[in-house]
């Protein structure tokens, strides 16, 4: 006789499929092959020096169907944040008049970023010239409200990071974009609660990003390997690393 109390429920097994189609779609998708900007600020440079060679990820470690549902409802949430800021009267813009998104590329275009968006004008009440850079991130609610509470620079500096190297970057082709305030966007994915900030340039911190990538860069062209952030594989940024078992087994 069959068991039916051992069979996949509905919602698991549905659950299961979309997952495994979404792992199939990102798998498809063409590797980068280079250094995004949105990434110079992690602790590790060696953990950003196996992301830029793709190194194989240690097994069982692959981003799992959950987490990619996690982005795409990210990117649906800052679609909104951009109608709600228009309708507000911010005159935002995500795409080039010649098409795709506002970025930069430098050093052979090993290095690159690609923005949110730029705000040109805000309501006058506010205060706020532009052009400025227009970054937006959602997060859960313990993130959001460690965010609110310390700012971005101090709870999120990997993004903090970005928005500076954004700034140092794009000046060249949005000339004043270094010399305005960003505004950092951040929403409650529990709560849709919004937090703005206006986060003034850091120069230094967009060099010290800037000299990591070419350290990055030389030591994969090199073949050395970059220092780990941590001195024991047991700490919280390696645990949850990819490759965590290729960089303490000596690969």
């Amino acid at each position: 006789m069959l068991d039916f109390n051992h069979r996949p429920k509905l919602h698991e097994q549905i659950g299961e499929l979309i997952d495994a189609a979404l792992s199939r779609e990102r798998s498809a998708q063409a590797p980068r092959h280079y250094l995004g900007a949105s990434r110079l600020g992690v602790a590790c440079e060696r953990a950003l020096q196996y992301e830029y060679l793709h190194a194989t990820v240690d097994p069982g470690r692959k981003i799992p169907g959950r987490i990619l549902r996690v982005f795409e409802v990210g990117h649906a949430l800052e679609e909104l944040a951009i109608r709600w800021l228009r309708l507000a009267g911010f005159d935002l813009y995500t795409q080039k008049a010649s098409g795709g998104q506002f970025g930069f590329s430098v050093a052979g275009g090993r290095i690159q970023g690609h923005v949110d968006g730029v705000i040109q004008a805000a309501p006058a009440e506010l205060g706020l010239q532009g052009p400025a850079l227009w970054e937006c991130k959602t997060m859960n609610d313990k993130s959001w409200r460690e965010t609110v509470k310390l700012g971005v620079a101090r709870s999120k500096p990997i993004y903090s990071a970005q928005m500076a190297v954004y700034q140092a970057y794009m000046e060249g082709s949005i000339p004043g974009i270094s010399t305005q305030p960003a505004l950092f966007t951040a929403i409650n994915k529990d709560s849709q609660e919004i937090w703005f900030e206006a986060v003034p340039f850091d120069g230094a911190l967009a060099q010290r990003m800037s000299d990591r990538a070419v350290r990055v860069l030389r030591a994969a062209e090199s073949g050395e390997l970059l220092p780990r952030h941590t001195t024991t594989p047991t700490h919280v940024e390696c645990k949850f690393c990819p490759w965590q078992d290729r960089c303490w087994s000596g690969q």
